[in-house]
């Protein structure tokens, strides 16, 4: 990922912070079998190696699981929140006019070489744990312990799971802190009173990032 000075983000809590919040991530790897993505939930261990560890599971039938038994290292992409920034928003558009379209985003990229396990006590606990951090805030949530536990041994029996220690660790915040104090105001404002919901994340991500 490219990174300027002024986009990076060095900070371990908030890169973590990130990583948790982004429901879904995309871990990539390029193997025997090419160039894989899966979509995929992940648990974060913060405190197990010097950047955390990543845990997770495949369906047993997708082959990307594979490739990471193999050794081979894999990418994982965590997305924030992102949004179009139009250069209508920036006073210097009516000051000069040099200004051209962007697009404001936070992305954490993590490294590592995952270990591969089907153990059942092991996946159970990871399920368990995965299921929790999910359904943790609702007002009646759903526990691994419901499930029959022979329907449940069936369905570990269809995943296979991973731990991947983080070795590298990257941030990036692209919220316009290379533009003038006044055009980023500008744009904040903009996303805070767009249409889409997801500007408004941004805008408020600015603010806690200034």
């Amino acid at each position: 990922m490219y990174v300027p000075s002024a986009f990076r983000q060095d900070d371990l809590v908030q890169l973590h912070a990130q990583m948790r919040d982004t429901g879904l991530a995309v871990l990539t790897s390029a193997g025997a079998q090419g160039l894989l993505a899966s979509h995929l939930p992940l648990l974060l261990e913060p405190g197990e190696g010097e950047f955390g560890t990543l845990y997770g599971h495949f369906a047993r039938a997708n082959p990307h699981w594979r490739d990471l038994a193999e050794g081979t290292e894999a990418l994982v992409v965590f997305s924030g929140p992102d949004a179009y920034v139009t250069p209508s928003w920036y006073p210097a558009k009516a000051e000069h006019g040099k200004v051209v379209p962007t697009w404001n985003y936070i992305a954490v990229h993590a490294w590592g070489q995952a270990e591969v396990f089907d153990d059942p006590e092991r996946l159970v606990r990871l399920v368990r744990r995965l299921s929790d951090q999910h359904e943790a805030g609702r007002g009646q949530p759903w526990s691994v312990d419901e499930a029959p536990r022979d329907y449940l041994d069936a369905m570990l029996r269809a995943i296979v799971g991973f731990a991947l220690p983080i070795r590298r660790l990257e941030g990036k915040w692209k919220l316009g802190q290379n533009r003038s104090a006044a055009d980023q105001s500008s744009v904040r404002e903009g996303l805070a009173t767009s249409p889409n919901p997801r500007d408004h994340e941004l805008a408020a991500r600015m603010n806690v990032n200034d």
